[in-house]
């Protein structure tokens, strides 16, 4: 049983844990049921819909790594809000982050807040963000928008956990090349998967 918060609870056998890199996940969640979407919105709107259309899960569990510039390398930050960030038709009249004739605010409020982690605004886009300069959000992916619209829609509990590698700024592709490995280690204490004191090589 993982405990999200004061009044969400599931069991292991029950949520689907997706990833969209093997290397995020390590041997920490072998034997659980893991969705590996691989990167960028398409290719997570297409795995997370087949998966679901399997076996539809009690929870999604979204976790990987991402960039920020207001927090810290190796914070995990439990994202409740998410904007396409590269979704921009101002020129037709729409406003930034909006989906024209969608429906959907330019900011999706669909997350369940995990106790005792900083809470954020995650901004998802087709692109390694390199010189983030929003003030709209304050972590960035390439996933977890598309997630958790398919989660929203599907009406499934959905939490979102951001593990900080970078910096979202011109030393993000070498920080998080280092950085992505230790992810798994972070998730696994934080959902009990691992005890505090284990070593994972």
């Amino acid at each position: 049983m993982i405990q999200i918060n004061q009044t969400a609870s599931f069991a292991l056998e029950d949520i689907l844990f997706s990833f969209a890199l093997e290397s995020e996940a390590a041997e920490v969640f072998k034997g659980q049921n893991v969705l590996f979407t691989g990167i960028g919105k398409v290719n997570a709107t297409y795995e997370l819909t087949k998966a679901i259309q399997k076996k539809r899960p009690s929870v999604i569990i979204n976790l990987g790594s991402a960039g920020s510039s207001c927090f810290q390398k190796g914070d995990v930050i439990c994202c409740t809000k998410f904007i396409q960030r590269d979704m921009d038709v101002r020129g037709l009249g729409f406003a930034l982050y909006e989906t024209p004739l969608s429906g959907l605010p330019p900011v999706l409020e669909y997350g369940l807040l995990m106790d005792n982690l900083k809470e954020g605004i995650c901004g998802t886009g087709d692109n390694f963000e390199m010189e983030h300069c929003s003030d709209a959000y304050n972590v960035v992916d390439m996933e977890a928008y598309a997630l958790a619209m398919i989660a929203m829609k599907e009406n499934i509990p959905f939490l979102s956990l951001k593990y900080i590698s970078d910096g979202a700024d011109d030393n993000a592709a070498e920080d998080w090349t280092v950085q992505v490995h230790k992810a798994a280690i972070a998730y696994g204490k934080i959902l009990g998967l691992i005890k505090e004191s284990e070593a994972i090589s």
